[in-house]
């Protein structure tokens, strides 16, 4: 390494279970059934999955209802198998939110399938901006707004589309 530079790192960014354990970060999000992001929330790639989905669902934004009171919350949630723990579980039922989770070991990957994929199209997306394809800002707040910004772009880009 050249005298004067540092290490890759920043906030939020762990060691990379899969990639030789060089420092990295995970993207976690939420989507609608049509995969518009709802919730990005970043954590270091060391990080499970399970251990960020009550900052995730916590974050959902409130949905609104057609006249009278707005709904606060989604009707139902449907997650893969690395969500299937029971704090998981409880922390949806505290909030009047059916689980849709994947067993492990019990239940096949097939049929969360037809949910999954939207998910994965949306990570898609976001890699195709190719600043967000590999995390290079070691500044958490710049790399943040890099995602909003990428959100708004795919958001606006179903407006245009549906409309």
């Amino acid at each position: 390494m050249a005298p004067g530079t540092k290490p890759p790192g920043g906030q939020e960014t762990g060691p990379n279970p899969t990639d030789r354990g060089k420092l990295g970060s995970k993207r976690h999000i939420v989507v609608d059934a049509r995969g518009i992001p709802l919730v990005i929330l970043v954590s270091g790639a060391d990080r499970h999955d399970s251990k960020m989905f009550e900052r995730c669902v916590d974050a959902i934004p409130a949905i609104a209802g057609l006249g009278g009171h707005p709904r606060k919350r989604l009707s139902k949630l449907h997650a893969d198998k690395g969500y299937d723990y029971k704090r998981c579980r409880a922390h949806l039922r505290q909030r009047g939110i059916a689980s849709r989770i994947d067993r492990r070991g019990v239940e096949s990957s097939e049929r969360l399938g037809k949910h999954r994929w939207v998910v994965e199209r949306t990570h898609g997306w976001f890699a195709g901006f190719g600043k967000l394809r590999i995390r290079f800002e070691r500044r958490l707040d710049i790399h943040e707004a890099l995602l909003k910004l990428a959100a708004a772009i795919i958001c606006t880009l179903f407006v245009d589309r549906w409309c």
